[in-house]
């Protein structure tokens, strides 16, 4: 009885066996033919997450769904720029349809030192060109195009802003990540010749940890610098909240990009990076449809927003111009 019992298993084994590709060898074709988006994060997707939905929502916009008509691979960093070459190649080897860089210069030139014939995406606050990601902005060429929201081409204007608010000041502090140098040289170079235009000094410093964040605030406080501008960073925009409480805790006036007044910073300016990365998002699906990333634009978000964080201004014991005030485009109570 036994030996029927475990040849009538066996039969009905096989014949699941032999029904089964036969029901499921469809949605296997269909996953076989979906195109695949590689996406190389230089964050964690818990701190991307607003980033990430509007990066969806533009890449809905062109006509493609996560997980209907279009596969994403995601590979995160978590705020180590040393892993993204790793990944890039990781997401080169998967052979993905187009190779999506949103929301840091690390991870665009990660992606570009990976490939040079998958289409790249890019979203940055960089110049493109400068950074060498493509030759120009109107007909980029080659397999790179994206999204620049021009943040790091701000950072000489939060300086002037910081110096509005503190003109008795004469030295200020440039906050970069040492981890991304390319980004970081940009960002010194142009501070320091706003700096001396103005005939101010500037103390150049770096984190690439939350340590290191901890001890740069330790140490600005006991440098007694009049306040310190946060260059454009993945890294640091992602720890808005942070920063600001770090900035407060040792009485630092602080400027980074225009999400950092609303997480408790002192002034927020910049581009809208949300509108960006929903552009990052629109021109992968139009790679998916067939444009050449060579043939598209690199898109400039141009408008920048100003805001005043007053309750941030008033713990610090600061008195905003009224001047300043009035150019602001939102002013946080």
């Amino acid at each position: 009885m036994f030996d029927i019992g475990r040849r009538r298993f066996i039969f009905q084994l096989g014949g699941v066996a032999a029904f089964a590709p036969s029901l499921l060898w469809p949605h296997a074709a269909r996953a076989q033919q979906l195109p695949v988006v590689g996406y190389l994060g230089a964050e964690s997707p818990e701190r991307m997450a607003p980033r990430l939905r509007a990066f969806l929502h533009g890449l809905g916009e062109s006509g493609y769904l996560e997980g209907r008509n279009v596969v994403i691979e995601y590979r995160w960093a978590e705020g180590r720029n040393d892993r993204l070459p790793a990944l890039a190649a990781d997401l080169v080897r998967r052979e993905v349809s187009v190779l999506a860089a949103p929301g840091s210069l690390a991870s665009a030139l990660a992606a570009q030192a990976a490939t040079s014939t998958i289409p790249i995406v890019f979203e940055t606050g960089a110049d493109p060109v400068a950074a060498g990601l493509v030759t120009s902005l109107s007909r980029p060429g080659g397999n790179l195009t994206g999204v620049t929201s021009l943040n790091a081409e701000v950072g000489p204007k939060r300086l002037e802003l910081l110096h509005e608010l503190l003109p008795a000041a004469g030295e200020f502090a440039l906050l970069v990540n040492p981890t991304n140098p390319r980004n970081a040289e940009t960002s010194t170079k142009d501070l320091q010749a706003a700096a001396g235009a103005r005939r101010l000094k500037l103390q150049v410093l770096g984190a690439s940890t939350e340590q290191e964040l901890a001890e740069v605030f330790a140490a600005l406080a006991r440098l007694r610098v009049g306040g310190v501008v946060i260059a454009n960073e993945t890294f640091f925009a992602n720890r808005g909240e942070q920063i600001a409480a770090l900035a407060l805790r040792h009485a630092v006036p602080a400027v980074h990009q225009r999400e950092f007044a609303a997480a408790g910073g002192l002034i927020g300016y910049g581009g809208n990076v949300t509108h960006s990365h929903g552009q990052a998002g629109v021109y992968v699906g139009r790679i998916l449809r067939g444009e050449k990333p060579g043939d598209l634009p690199v898109q400039q978000v141009t408008a920048v927003q100003l805001t005043i964080n007053l309750k941030t201004a008033r713990a610090l014991g600061l008195d905003v111009p009224p001047m300043l005030l009035a150019r602001a485009d939102e002013v946080i109570e």
